[in-house]
């Protein structure tokens, strides 16, 4: 009987340990067990730091920042897991096939304030119908940064940039959907096109552009416009803000003929341990002040209408950042082409590129 008692005491002893590593593990990463913490995957320098300061002063939840360079990395970490993130800020055809793929979960509508401050014109986009998953961050175009100072005449138009006086002066930021999308709009046709006709031609013509290109880069292509190592680039809205602050004598113009218009939104991951904090950050970031800071920081335009009354005047009233209705009527977000097409546009483009060289 001693050794019967022996026995079943060392079993419910090994019982009492399981059970109580268990509620360990759950509450460290269960759901909102645990919300002292806040797991963010963004790009880089894509919030102000001293806005994460601040919400950690408020609400006593430490940030762990995280970042990517492409929404092809962000998908690609996001899918394989291994990390878990509480939020991420995916562009507007990322988002579409997040969803698709269960990725990202349902918004809890109930648990979110200050959701009234976002413009209409930027709710209810196709790659999110009535915003179920996503809360609008950032928005911005595609566009030409140009130096007053190097050219004669000032490119307004895509098709500017075949003139011959700008040889070897434009940089072109490497993205695929970027420079296959200017080129469909000189033509007039759909950033989205699924027309091998037509994109086959917009090659031809981008093959004709090679002698005006000077190089196809990255981050690095600010400081060359703002060293005036060149004279033209395309490139996106916020980067071209960053440029125009450090450089008096560069401009920045959406062609009214068409362009793309983008939109990077908050979501929650599946993968999501720490939801509470997870609302909390989307509160906070809704707040008209926070958000305001914020847009001054990035340089991006913000969807807060709110945030947007308390920016310089200057600044709000500048059509090359928040361009006018008539102007956005033209301006078309890229879809989600599904992996084959997706891969049609990257194949041409690496096309274009060996072409170049």
């Amino acid at each position: 009987m001693r050794k019967l008692y022996v026995f079943l005491t060392g079993i419910l002893a090994i019982i009492g340990i399981l059970l109580g590593l268990s509620l360990i593990m759950k509450h460290e990463s269960g759901g909102s067990q645990n919300d002292d913490k806040l797991v963010i995957y963004n790009w880089g320098d894509y919030v102000d730091p001293d806005l994460l300061e601040k919400f950690t002063e408020e609400t006593g939840i430490k940030v762990e920042y995280e970042t990517f360079d492409s929404n092809e990395a962000m998908y690609t970490k996001i899918k394989q897991g291994g990390t878990s993130y509480d939020l991420a800020v995916p562009s507007d055809y990322m988002i579409d096939k997040m969803i698709k793929e269960e990725l990202i979960v349902p918004l809890d509508k109930s648990k979110i304030t200050g959701f009234e401050n976002i413009g209409t014109e930027f709710l209810d986009k196709s790659f999110d119908p009535k915003n179920k998953y996503s809360i609008p961050y950032f928005w911005g175009t595609v566009g030409i940064v140009y130096n007053v100072e190097m050219v004669e005449e000032e490119p307004r138009h895509w098709e500017d940039l075949w003139r011959k006086e700008y040889q070897n002066d434009i940089m072109l930021v490497d993205g695929a959907r970027e420079v296959i999308g200017f080129g469909l709009n000189t033509f007039s046709y759909s950033l989205n096109t699924k027309d091998m006709k037509e994109l086959n031609q917009v090659v031809e013509k981008l093959n004709d552009l090679t002698p005006n290109i000077k190089a196809i880069v990255g981050d690095e292509m600010k400081g060359y416009l703002i060293q005036e190592d060149a004279a033209i680039g395309i490139t996106f809205s916020g980067e071209a803000s960053e440029m125009l602050d450090a450089n008096e004598n560069l401009r920045y113009v959406v062609p009214s003929e068409g362009s793309n218009i983008w939109f990077d939104n908050i979501v929650i991951p599946s993968s999501v341990e720490h939801e509470e904090a997870a609302y909390a950050f989307i509160n906070f970031m809704l707040e008209p002040e926070n958000a305001a800071q914020n847009a001054d920081y990035i340089g991006y335009a913000t969807p807060n209408q709110k945030a947007k009354e308390l920016l310089d005047e200057e600044v709000r009233n500048d059509q090359s950042f928040y361009p006018s209705p008539e102007t956005i009527a033209h301006l078309e977000v890229y879809d989600n082409l599904g992996q084959k097409w997706l891969g049609i546009y990257n194949d041409l483009y690496l096309q274009f590129k060996m072409y170049r060289k």
